[in-house]
């Protein structure tokens, strides 16, 4: 599994990240970590088929070193071996994340920080673009 880490490129409450991907032919899952170097703030996994999950996107946050609470989405706009396209914005009280089928997935902001400087993307997926605005 290999993992794209970005450091120090600043995402701020009211912007816009747009990340564009191809998801792998063979994918079982992918994720998009945002938050601090410990702490994640917004981890978005849509799993084809992992975890005991089956096309589900799950949103999470991880905290003091544990998982939190999961929020499920069930639309699943994902597709083996096609591009993809999620625009996530927040503010201090939550995440939007735009799923590719423009349905979208509301999800707190339990960091409550409105700056995050770590992103990590991994899984089966390769990034083509990340755009902030």
């Amino acid at each position: 599994m290999t993992a794209v880490v970005i450091k120090n490129m600043s995402f701020k409450a009211g912007q816009t990240m747009t990340i564009t991907g191809m998801v792998n032919p063979n994918a079982t899952n992918f994720a998009i970590n945002i938050g601090h170097e410990q702490d994640i703030a917004l981890h978005v996994n849509p799993r084809f088929d992992a975890h005991g999950d089956q096309r589900t996107v799950v949103c999470n946050s991880y905290q003091g070193g544990k998982w939190c609470e999961e929020v499920r989405d069930s639309s699943f706009p994902f597709q083996l071996g096609k591009e993809f396209k999620v625009i996530i914005t927040f503010n201090a009280q939550e995440f939007q994340v735009s799923l590719p089928d423009g349905s979208v997935v509301r999800f707190p902001n339990r960091l409550g920080d409105t700056k995050y400087r770590h992103m990590k993307f991994e899984g089966d997926t390769r990034i083509q673009a990340i755009e902030i605005k």
